[in-house]
């Protein structure tokens, strides 16, 4: 087929591919570079109007550029699924016409801010089967209609900026996949390593400070008692770090997935060096496959029950038992200490019913001089998004 374009005509058209291509792959959103698209198109047809329509999901159109003479802002403009853009935008064949307001095929569908138009050309754009929307272009009514080899550049041009807005869109979609994914683990090393370091010296600090009680000063005691508090405040810190680190992401096909058995002997390990005796584990079911964020919560709730252990307690043995069911993961750890004293400040069991309560879980608390302290904390596998 003998092409129609004219040499200058396309050269222009060349040009403003390149331009576009440029600024698309520059790094800009491809929402970003659609008012640059519609002018380019516009002025390479000599149109009054052009218009960029992206398609819903229903098959209609709206408007997401526009770029001419007309006096009002068309961004928004709403064409149902049947109309010519529309039909076009769903992977039709590019439709010319000298007026759009009487041709059967496009007057159904004409908007009342548009009638001041005639000659009408629509192309659509995409790239690989599918096709993002409608490129329109527009002149006055009376105006020479549109020539076959301006058609046929604004059909290439149309074309090929469907391919680079696809490039561009799978690039910038990689790029946040990246960035997430770096987030991800700075937020992992944090949690993992950071808070567990923190909390490990905060425990022995607070062991140091019970064993000395008596040969420190006041002021000394009271010294280190602050410290052991900004130990415990910087833990918290770090936490809403991580969480702000982690949120937003984009929604990944399958949640990322950790080894909750090895979290909890970390845990264990950790407990037995402040203890002086190994805390027995015991595990029941598979936890290698445990959505992430729900086994940061168990984890973070096995840490806080030890704590509260090596801190308050005085136990000669805890056992700790963790359990995988088909919809939930559940956590007890018991020992036969002499319980949570009365009047103890027990923020770390606090903050236990907290996290509970907003991962969509459940926390119990049974207490008592002679029988020690059991702590339960049960979570569902799937987050509640009502407890969201």
């Amino acid at each position: 087929m003998t092409s129609l374009m004219e040499p200058t005509l396309a050269a222009h058209a060349l040009t403003a591919a390149t331009d576009i291509t440029t600024a698309a792959l520059s790094g800009d959103e491809p929402d970003e570079v659609l008012p640059s698209v519609v002018q380019k198109a516009a002025e390479l047809a000599r149109a009054d109007l052009g218009l960029v329509m992206v398609r819903a999901d229903d098959g209609s159109v709206v408007v997401e550029a526009a770029y001419g003479s007309h006096p009002k802002d068309l961004r928004g403009l709403l064409l149902p699924a049947d109309s010519v853009a529309g039909k076009v935008a769903r992977g039709g064949e590019t439709v010319v016409t000298d007026d759009f307001t009487v041709d059967p095929r496009t007057a159904p569908h004409v908007p009342g801010d548009l009638r001041r138009y005639g000659p009408f050309a629509a192309a659509p754009f995409g790239a690989g089967g599918r096709v993002l929307g409608s490129l329109v272009v527009y002149r006055t009514r009376g105006s020479e209609g549109f020539s076959p080899g301006t058609v046929e550049v604004l059909t290439a041009f149309a074309a090929q900026v469907g391919v680079v807005l696809a490039l561009a869109e799978g690039a910038n979609a990689r790029h946040r996949v990246t960035l997430y994914q770096e987030r991800e683990r700075i937020a992992r090393e944090l949690h993992d390593v950071i808070v567990q370091r923190l909390y490990a010296a905060g425990m022995q600090l607070d062991r140091v400070r019970r064993r000395m009680r008596k040969r420190f000063a006041g002021t000394d005691a009271a010294r280190l008692g602050e410290a052991i508090d900004q130990l415990d405040q910087t833990i918290e810190e770090i936490r809403a770090t991580v969480h702000s680190l982690r949120s937003p992401a984009p929604e990944p096909e399958q949640a990322p997935r950790t080894d909750l058995a090895e979290s909890a002997r970390d845990e264990v390990r950790i407990a037995e060096e402040l203890l002086g005796y190994p805390p027995t584990l015991e595990l029941s079911g598979e936890f290698a496959d445990i959505p992430a964020e729900r086994a940061d919560h168990i984890r973070a709730a096995l840490r806080e029950a030890l704590s509260n252990v090596v801190r308050h307690s005085g136990a000669s043995e805890t056992r700790v038992s963790l359990q995988r069911e088909a919809n939930e993961v559940r956590l007890r750890v018991r020992d036969n200490g002499a319980g949570v004293p009365q009047g103890v400040a027990t923020r770390g069991l606090r903050h236990l019913a907290e996290r509970a309560e907003s991962a969509g879980g459940k926390f119990y608390l049974n207490s008592s001089p002679s029988l020690g302290t059991l702590v339960a904390f049960d979570l569902p596998l799937e987050p509640d998004r009502r407890a969201s």
